[in-house]
């Protein structure tokens, strides 16, 4: 039998017991595999051949329990849509934590691997269409340069799921720098002890932010440090029109990366109002809320600190705000500097800002498209921004030139910041539904498997691109999507 090559530690199952329950997998029919990730399993350490085995799809599927792995399904809470309530896994199994030859320990997920303790009223099973657009969606951010959880594979379970109507089963294995989120320190420090608390804050730093163990104010260091990092993520979400669905404050991680890709979407046509997600219905977590949304979920995850903060409430509260209030000077600079990218520039000048909002509204109000518009004033190519021939572009665009003239930098250069911005593809959402179709439907994967390949270098201007640029056929109605189950 070939050595797959798994290296398990368990430091998560180490933490105290209410942290988690010990669980494992439920084992499936019939489990065949769908698409692996050959590059990540690599990076990983693990052999491909014997991943692509009978005993290694088992390990996938959930059917067998790898050498060193301690199986467990972890508790969290989370504020949904604003409302508080108990949570954890309730369809997904941590197998453990993969070491490295480089030394990372990166978490190894199983998503629809069966009912845990956490399930309430769910199958704990996962159908194979959302676990494929969590597999496409995932990687095309981590091409984009944004982090993210990432999938290793997609395995069929040969079952069927109810949901509407009867849907092809299906497990994802999901990689993560860890599980650890918002909603997993307002777990304990709703229902656990001071020390736990304190425990589950030293386990994320020593793992996250190793930097900052020995400072004399860790706790606010901590919180200062997953301020900045999402402050920086959710900057990116921005830059390229990615709408995360449901931005709940369990879908949100300590370490920084993008997580749970169910109703997600990209944006097409530039409007800050833009929502995908079916259960959205008043716009919570629209494309223009999601730096507001952070700031408050960050705001609950101080809340959840504030007992390692400072042991006088008053000042811990103190110092719990003025963190707090430092997140949108942080976005906003973060989210200046990446514009600015997009539009070439590489200094400074006080009127940028205004510049790039204009470009916004003038975008809006023409209905441009979000990616292509940046394409186009790449490629200098007008015709394509959708506001040609739009006095007010035309404005526009010669103090736009009047702005890059003024700094040192060649036209060269310029151009060559321009393409490393501003992605040539992004995963078009009437694309990702024509590969799910096929490979569902029709059991036909040359669709996703292509559009994987030219995702998997957006920011390659390259010929075989341009059928990817294309915008969907006009519809009566509004593309939505839905939660992964």
């Amino acid at each position: 039998m070939l050595e797959t090559g798994w290296n398990f530690e368990n430091s998560y199952a180490r933490l105290p017991n209410s942290f988690f329950t010990l669980h494992n997998p439920i084992p499936v029919e019939e489990p065949g595999l769908v698409i692996l990730n050959a590059p990540l399993a690599e990076s990983l350490g693990l052999n491909i051949e014997a991943l692509q085995s009978e005993d290694g799809v088992a390990v996938l599927a959930g059917n067998r329990v790898p050498q060193g792995a301690e199986p467990l399904a972890q508790a969290y809470a989370g504020h949904q849509f604003g409302h508080f309530t108990k949570l954890g896994d309730g369809r997904a199994v941590l197998l453990g934590e993969q070491m490295t030859s480089k030394g990372e320990r990166v978490d190894i997920q199983l998503k629809g691997p069966g009912r845990t303790p956490y399930s309430r009223g769910g199958d704990g099973r996962a159908a194979l269409g959302p676990m494929l657009r969590e597999y496409i969606i995932s990687e095309a951010m981590h091409a984009l340069g944004i982090p993210t959880t990432r999938s290793l594979a997609v395995v069929t379970t040969g079952e069927a799921v109810q949901r509407e109507t009867a849907l092809p089963g299906a497990i994802l294995t999901r990689v993560a720098a860890s599980h650890i989120r918002v909603g997993t320190f307002q777990y304990v420090a709703k229902w656990g002890t001071m020390e736990e608390l304190r425990t589950l804050a030293d386990y994320a730093i020593s793992r996250h932010y190793p930097d900052i163990e020995a400072d004399e104010n860790r706790y606010l260091r901590f919180l200062e440090e997953v301020i900045k990092r999402q402050a920086a993520l959710v900057a990116k979400w921005q830059l390229v029109g990615f709408i995360h669905g449901v931005m709940n404050t369990d879908n949100m991680t300590i370490s920084g990366e993008t997580i749970d890709y169910g109703p997600c979407a990209f944006m097409d046509t530039y409007d800050p109002a833009t929502v995908f997600s079916s259960i959205d219905t008043q716009g919570r977590y629209a494309y223009g809320n999601q730096p507001y949304m952070a700031g408050w979920n960050l705001a609950r995850f101080a809340e959840a600190l504030l007992p390692l903060l400072d042991e006088n409430q008053e000042k811990a509260v103190e110092k719990a705000q003025d963190a707090i209030s430092h997140f949108s000077k942080i976005y906003e600079a973060n989210w200046l500097e990446g514009m600015r990218a997009k539009l070439g520039i590489f200094n400074e000048e006080s009127d940028d800002e205004k510049l790039i909002n204009d470009l916004l509204s003038l975008m809006e109000k023409n209905h441009a498209d979000f990616t292509n518009t940046f394409r186009a004033l790449t490629l200098a190519n007008n015709e394509e921004t959708g506001l040609n021939g739009e006095p007010e572009f035309a404005e526009w665009y010669g103090k736009w030139k009047a702005r890059l003239d003024r700094q040192e930098e060649s036209k060269t250069s310029v151009e060559q910041l321009m393409r490393n911005s501003n992605p040539a593809v992004i995963p078009r959402n009437h694309r990702v539904e024509e590969a799910l179709e096929a490979a569902v439907e029709q059991g036909d994967l040359i669709v996703m498997d292509r559009l994987l390949k030219i995702l998997s270098n957006p920011y390659a201007y390259s010929p075989e691109k341009a059928e990817y640029c294309t915008l969907p056929e006009p519809s009566t109605g509004r593309y939505r999507t839905f939660c992964g189950t």
